[in-house]
């Protein structure tokens, strides 16, 4: 069926043509059928086809199909031959085309006029065919037949009229062409409905679209956070082992060897949570064991690892420790990863860092601070960690300081409520995939 209906929309002019034909076939045979003159019925004959032709293009133009066909109704009006009657079926098509095709205000217009017309001609025909009288000859000259019609017409109004055939007809007509117009209406309101339908689903897939370049572009701003954190933490404790290692190479061997494991053990600690990291971009067909992103709980590992570098740091904790959500317990741990590694790269020599953790009852207020050189020190140019830093706080609804010490020194204070915004737990994933 449906390549069926395909081709009916590929061809209206075909389809709506069977339509006219018959209805200009039937028109045709009742016209040669009805006893009249030869110059009546070469009036007739074109404003048959007038009324009934356009139906081939009512859908192209449908007011003006409709217009045609309105003049050629109003100019059979003064025919009198009911053989035109056979093109009458074409006027509620046309009614039913401009209702669906067109607005109500040029409808609801059509639908009265297509009445008025049919009342009309219904009462025309009731009044000029007097059964009782045989008086007019349809063959004689057309003054004699207007007088004659004329006397009839009179007859018929004042004394053969009957109301009650007139007004059952009106209300016959009324429904058929009330029937038309809701058809059509119908219509136009589906095709509309259906219109609105394909917008909103066309607007809700560019939602979808536009959602879910965002969603990468914010997955693609947490893989940068994150990458930047591991490889400047990482990178750096290898950095600084590699240097004690070539000044202890000669005079302490076994020293340098420790500071070419701990390279080597960093390496294996950054690619492990590299592969954590990069795991949520394998394909749902890679199989991996999952492994807790680092917290509050890796903080001594953390903290361990900054002072084999060479780096003394403190922990201090107030309150009562309570558990957190994943995402916020990772931001704790990557600002104080990031922080850690600020100072190692610009504190300068003799630089020492301290940690402290307030938990209070609504937030955690995280503050690292430590003794080196503060805004005195060079930057690198990139400035991409305390953007992280700021942008992590920021999904949790809290706020980051950063700047100078008064005691000298650089100092990075985070509040972070517990309570953050719905999403945040959803900003970082619990669980990452790494490989076996």
């Amino acid at each position: 069926m449906s390549r069926v209906y395909a081709w009916i929309q590929r061809h209206p002019k075909l389809i709506d043509g069977i339509p006219a034909l018959i209805l200009l076939l039937i028109g045709i045979a009742a016209l040669t059928a009805t006893n009249g003159s030869g110059l009546r019925k070469g009036l007739v004959a074109p404003l048959m086809v007038a009324a009934i032709v356009p139906l081939v293009f009512r859908r192209r133009w449908p007011r003006g199909t409709f217009a045609v066909a309105a003049v050629a109704a109003f100019l059979s009006f003064f025919t009198l031959v009911g053989a035109f009657n056979a093109a009458d079926l074409a006027y509620p098509i046309y009614l039913y085309t401009v209702a669906a095709y067109c607005q109500r205000r040029w409808s609801i217009p059509a639908m009265v006029l297509t009445y008025i017309g049919a009342l009309v001609q219904f009462g025309l025909l009731h009044l000029y065919s007097d059964p009782s009288s045989g008086q007019c000859d349809q063959t004689g000259p057309p003054p004699a037949q207007k007088v004659c019609y004329q006397q009839q017409a009179s007859y018929n109004a004042t004394d053969h009229f009957n109301w009650v055939t007139f007004l059952f007809v009106a209300v016959f007509i009324a429904g058929l062409v009330g029937l038309a117009w809701v058809a059509g209406d119908s219509m136009r309101y589906r095709r509309e409905y259906y219109v609105r339908l394909e917008d909103r689903a066309e607007r809700l897939e560019r939602e979808r679209d536009a959602q879910a370049q965002i969603a990468a572009a914010a997955e693609r701003a947490r893989i940068a956070r994150e990458l930047h954190d591991v490889v400047a933490h990482n990178v750096s404790v290898m950095v600084v082992q590699a240097d004690g290692a070539t000044y202890a190479m000669d005079q302490d061997p076994e020293a340098a060897r420790k500071a070419l494991m701990a390279i080597a053990q960093t390496g294996r600690t950054a690619l492990t949570e590299m592969r954590r990291m990069l795991g949520v971009l394998r394909s749902a067909d890679d199989v991996g064991t999952y492994v807790p992103q680092p917290g509050i709980e890796q903080l001594g590992d953390l903290l361990e690892q900054v002072r084999s570098t060479g780096l003394p740091v403190s922990l201090t904790v107030e309150g009562v420790p309570r558990e957190m959500p994943t995402g916020l317990a990772l931001a704790v741990y990557r600002i104080v990863q990031e922080s850690l590694t600020n100072t190692r790269k610009h504190g300068g020599p003799q630089v020492k860092a301290s940690v402290a953790m307030m938990y209070t009852d609504d937030c955690l207020v995280l503050r690292i601070v430590d003794n080196g050189r503060g805004d005195a020190a060079p930057g690198d140019g990139m400035g991409h960690g305390l953007v992280g830093m700021r942008e992590r706080v920021t999904v949790f609804g809290g706020t980051l300081v950063t700047g100078p010490h008064v005691s000298g020194g650089y100092a990075v204070e985070a509040i972070l409520p517990f309570a953050g915004p719905e999403s945040a737990d959803r900003s970082e994933p619990q669980a990452e995939s790494q490989e076996s």
